[in-house]
């Protein structure tokens, strides 16, 4: 008797979409989804309708890859319809992991947000001062936009999530590895995050030594020598922080790692854990000296919230920033 084919789906919430291209970036192995499972709903690639969703039976659609964070009213309905179809639902990729890049908005509140895109940028003419409302009357009827939300949120902090598969986005051979998973019916308890349990530095070829730091460079200060750990010329890099499974391909190209891959296993907070890392190597030499001045030492990070919670501020404790209204 024949076996039964899997049923997925793909959705793209809050994200650049990178996610999307990234499922086909593993090539002929796409045949072998394909082969073992229908692909009832990807809105990038199919003519589907939401309405269609809302008709299928609880539960029909065996694993779902959900990527991007939740940044309105939409993302959340979606988010839940899903929920409710999927019996296995993934958070593919950093945005709906970890919040992403678009959790920095978190940073800021919508009236803030708005303020800047429709008024302020330097491209925006915009005299009437008009911006996105959630209902708007035309001849036709009536048009309703998505609610845009002050806070971004990630996927599990809207529904509950089965897995998670991180990166910006997942690599291939992570990808590839989740697929062969599922349709081998052998996925790992609940909770678990498809990605090895290492931290970046332990793919990473670079030597290294002794850590002992006293400035930190952005990465078009200086050229950094080809072979040696980017953090300990004093490049901040997120590689004893991260979770593996990129192959530290960032590294490979002179270029440290970011953080996309997410906390290392047993760390609630990524941006935490790197600055505990960063603390302990900064400055080591200069605070012997009477004149030492940890402010002077600590002003050389630049953008410390964009370096240390890129990828992470929508999933951290501190989580945004307060806004007083």
């Amino acid at each position: 008797m024949e076996k039964a084919k899997l049923k997925f789906a793909f959705y793209w919430a809050a994200s650049c979409g990178g996610c999307e291209i990234a499922v086909l970036d593993i090539n002929e192995k796409i045949l072998d989804v394909v082969a073992n499972a229908d692909i009832l709903f990807w809105p990038v690639a199919i003519d589907i309708k939401y309405k269609d969703v809302e008709a299928m039976p609880d539960k029909h659609i065996d694993v779902c890859f959900f990527n991007g964070a939740i940044r309105n009213s939409e993302n959340e309905h979606m988010a839940k319809l899903i929920r409710q179809k999927t019996k296995t639902l993934v958070a593919f990729g950093s945005c709906a992991h970890e919040g992403c890049v678009i959790g920095l908005g978190n940073l800021h509140d919508r009236k803030e947000v708005f303020q800047r895109i429709y008024h302020e940028t330097p491209s925006t003419k915009n005299p009437e001062r008009i911006e996105p409302v959630n209902l708007v009357e035309v001849k036709e009827g009536k048009l309703t936009n998505p609610e845009f939300y002050d806070t971004v949120k990630t996927l599990d902090q809207t529904v509950d999530v089965d897995y998670f598969l991180p990166g910006c986005p997942p690599p291939v051979v992570l990808i590839t590895k989740a697929l062969e998973t599922i349709l081998e019916g052998q996925l790992p308890p609940k909770g678990s995050v498809l990605a090895p349990i290492n931290s970046v530095c332990e793919e990473c070829p670079r030597k290294k030594e002794e850590k002992k730091i006293s400035r930190i460079y952005r990465v078009y200060e200086k050229e950094p020598e080809p072979d040696i750990c980017l953090l300990e010329q004093g490049i901040i890099c997120m590689g004893p922080a991260t979770r593996a499974g990129c192959g530290a391909m960032c590294l490979q190209v002179d270029y440290p790692c970011t953080g996309c891959g997410g906390p290392c296993p047993n760390e609630r907070e990524q941006g935490a854990a790197m600055l505990s890392a960063l603390a302990s190597i900064l400055g080591f030499d200069e605070e012997k000296k009477e004149d030492f001045e940890v402010e002077e030492l600590m002003d050389q990070i630049k953008d410390p919230i964009g370096t240390f919670y890129k990828y992470s501020l929508a999933n951290s404790i501190i989580n945004r920033k307060v806004i007083k209204t």
